[in-house]
């Protein structure tokens, strides 16, 4: 049976990684047309994204790239595209 949530309950929901990494909470759902568009995720102390954006405030993660919502968020690790660049930087 779907579960439906209040785009309310989620928000400061923790965000993690398909691969187990704290990303960060989310701040706000951004819809458009009567659907979730996507959702801006702000960088919070000891979070992914604050290591990798330095000074950014957060991002906003598509709905592509939600693969789970219950007590936490999951999301594909394809969120950040400059982590993708990074990876292949250190291979070289």
């Amino acid at each position: 049976m779907l579960k439906i949530k209040n785009l309310t309950d989620v928000y400061d929901m923790p965000v993690y990684t398909d691969s187990g990494e704290y990303f960060g909470d989310i701040e706000e759902g951004i819809i458009t047309m009567s659907k979730v568009f996507g959702w801006r995720v702000k960088a919070t102390k000891n979070s992914f994204l604050s290591k990798v954006l330095g000074g950014a405030k957060g991002v906003i993660v598509p709905q592509q790239l939600v693969k789970a919502i219950s007590d936490i968020m999951i999301i594909s690790k394809a969120a950040i595209p400059a982590y993708e660049e990074k990876e292949e930087e250190e291979e070289q």
